[in-house]
């Protein structure tokens, strides 16, 4: 077991057949016009589904969709996830529009084989993100185990998270938690060499824990992307109008530094593709170097840099991927990010992708099939990689006896 989850079941562990879980899912999709665009996270839940339907379990799942600020907000309704639930189980999910409502208990006494039950968006209950204590004690009436498999929350102290499973006795993680654990973990305990950290997006800010975990594990850092300036300023590189986080100049240098004193390996973008806004596709060029002028701005990573980060992994053993290199949404910007992601996937070893946009990057770049591992994680794949205690896994854990 992987030691992330020292101390936790997994629901293969926990007595199922024939009982009431309650299963906490992450089927935060993106929706345009009420209809999925992407549903990888839905995709990736149906195992441990699937797992408690064989076992005869009746079950009870739940999830938040985006941020609503009432009830009322329907675009964030969990209707279509089910409707997609219902059609890949080949089953039918019965939507409760209020979750902790008396609705559930009823549904429970008559619930056939074949039939689940889904709650509407937890996040339409005030309590929910504010961890109520009174909101879990509703949810759970009538449940005899709980499961989280919503990886990708579990680093929120929320009602369905964190004050529900501390009700309940029987409780553990989904295959969905169990994957992404063993994964993350072997980034962390004795990764195989060359092993390097490609890194991107916009902000150091956002890195910089994740940097000081890897800083000593990892052979080298590629980073790209709109942090990439701020250390490109520190080295006395002009990056024009780029987003630049002026108070981190001093810590890019100071890491610059210590990446260098350990003798790893440091690249940078040696090129650009630049324009003069970030909407403005039309006036772009690709940089000699790596400066440009005052009134232009980074957009993406130029085809030197790409050749550069290219051939550093052509013999990687282990990979972590996270953040773009431009603004891949935009298709003119986008040839850095879909070449790194090719890059990655070409590489020979372990290729984990750290969630959120990487993870859209891999897919929308057609080589999502090719890594090892896409998280479904995004902010909490971070957290785990930084060292911190996720809320949703540390309060299913239990003391290991010596």
């Amino acid at each position: 077991m992987a030691s992330g989850l020292r101390g936790i079941k997994t629901v293969k562990d926990l007595v199922v057949k024939d009982k009431v879980v309650f299963l906490r899912l992450d089927l935060n999709v993106p929706l345009k016009d009420g209809r999925i665009t992407d549903e990888t996270r839905i995709t990736a839940s149906l195992p441990t589904i699937q797992y408690l339907m064989d076992q005869g379990s009746k079950i009870v799942m739940t999830s938040h969709l985006g941020r609503p600020k009432t009830a009322e907000d329907k675009k964030y309704s969990l209707e279509p996830v089910g409707k997609r639930l219902s059609e890949l189980l080949k089953a039918e999910v019965i939507l409760v529009e209020e979750p902790g409502g008396d609705a559930v208990k009823q549904l429970l006494m008559g619930l056939r084989k074949g039939q689940l039950i889904l709650l509407e968006n937890v996040r339409f209950v005030p309590g929910e993100t504010k961890n109520s204590v009174e909101f879990a004690q509703r949810l759970a009436k009538d449940i005899d185990v709980y499961v989280n498999d919503a990886f990708g929350a579990s680093h929120r102290a929320h009602s369905s998270i964190h004050a529900l499973p501390e009700l309940i006795k029987e409780k553990g993680v989904g295959f969905l938690i169990e994957k992404e654990i063993q994964m993350l973990d072997q980034l962390i305990e004795n990764p195989k060499s060359p092993y390097f950290a490609v890194l991107g997006g916009a902000k150091i800010s956002d890195k910089i824990a994740v940097i000081e975990k890897l800083i000593d594990i990892v052979d080298g850092f590629i980073i790209g992307g709109a942090m990439a300036y701020t250390f490109l300023k520190a080295q006395g590189r002009e990056v024009g109008k780029s987003l630049v986080e002026e108070d981190k100049l001093k810590y890019a240098n100071e890491m610059m530094g210590r990446i260098e004193a350990r003798r790893k390996t440091l690249l940078l973008p040696v090129d650009h593709l630049v324009s003069q806004g970030i909407a403005d596709t039309t006036n772009t060029r690709v940089t000699t170097d790596a400066n440009m002028k005052a009134n232009e701005l980074g957009v993406d990573i130029g085809p030197r840099t790409i050749e550069n980060f290219a051939t550093a992994l052509k013999s990687a053993a282990t990979v972590f991927w996270n953040g773009p290199m431009g603004i891949f949404e935009t298709a003119e910007f986008s040839k850095g990010t879909f070449a790194m992601a090719k890059a990655v996937a070409d590489c020979p070893g372990l290729k984990i992708v750290g969630g959120g946009d990487s993870a859209a990057a891999a897919e929308d770049s057609g080589y999502a099939s090719k890594m090892t591992h896409i998280s479904t994680g995004g902010g909490a794949s971070l957290e785990y990689l930084q060292g911190e205690k996720l809320p949703g896994l540390e309060v299913l854990r239990t003391k290991i006896r010596s």
